[in-house]
């Protein structure tokens, strides 16, 4: 993959780090008393927030970052959850997006339709880019895939209302956190893992695993490959009748059976 692309992509995801600065800018700024367990994100950017443009702006950045990052880093994503990636991310910046230029007190289905999107399509884009990630490291695939459960889970007890545990707000947090976070650890793994040289690329445990399997199955052909050949000389010297081959040894065979004397 170009390195230069490889670079950008992973430097988008890593800016999507930014929606955290801003979000806590934003809620120091706020002018009543606000919590994060029983108050929602988009309630920053409603118009009593005096920080609401920065963090609609935000938003809107995020999207962008998203969308960006998923775009460039494409050609690095392997196996066929690749193809799963670039559509539930492209969901998710696009929620986004729709969250940060309809504020929650502003077109109110828009904005809900944006956060349902953002949600949705951030738990299950962790977990396609896990399995698109996996075959470079099962670390990082295993890192995104736990990230992308706990943000899917947080999305449905959010959407369902079960937030009497965590609050509303900790709850949308539990769902929303995992993306940027998630998306920041990959996109700095890919990048390592990119600029590493060719030859110092370590398979997976899977494809060790899968190079042992191949090795013993050789081991197991050659050796009944011999068995089958010594039981036919066997045979041979049994009955007096010469193999087709003329009866040449093959002297490399340690199963060979040892050739019979001639009889004048």
């Amino acid at each position: 993959m170009n390195q230069t692309r490889l670079r950008w992509g992973a430097c988008a995801w890593l800016l999507t780090l930014q929606f955290f600065v801003v979000e806590a800018v934003a809620e120091s700024r706020f002018a009543g008393p606000y919590s994060r367990a029983g108050d929602v994100i988009s309630a920053l950017g409603a118009a009593d927030s005096p920080a609401r443009q920065l963090m609609n702006a935000s938003f809107v950045l995020q999207g962008a970052l998203i969308l960006a990052g998923t775009l460039l880093l494409r050609p690095a994503l392997l196996r066929g959850a690749a193809q799963a990636v670039p559509v539930l991310l492209g969901a998710a910046a696009l929620g986004v997006l729709l969250v940060g230029v309809f504020p929650l007190d502003g077109n109110a289905t828009l904005h809900a339709i944006g956060a349902v999107l953002y949600l949705v399509g951030g738990g299950l884009g962790l977990i396609a880019l896990a399995y698109a990630v996996r075959p470079r490291s099962e670390a990082l695939g295993s890192a995104l895939a736990l990230l992308g459960l706990v943000g899917t889970a947080a999305t449905v007890l959010f959407l369902t209302g079960v937030t009497s545990y965590l609050g509303d707000g900790g709850t949308e947090r539990a769902a929303a956190y995992v993306l940027p976070v998630g998306l920041a650890l990959a996109g700095a793994a890919l990048w390592w893992l990119g600029r590493r040289p060719a030859g110092d690329v370590r398979p997976s445990r899977r494809e060790e695993r899968e190079l042992e399997r191949a090795g013993r199955a050789e081991q197991d052909r050659r050796r009944d490959e011999a068995l089958e050949a010594a039981a036919r000389r066997r045979e041979s010297d049994a009955t007096g009748v010469r193999p087709v081959d003329g009866g040449h040894e093959d002297e490399s065979d340690p199963w060979a059976a040892p050739p019979a004397r001639r009889r004048d």
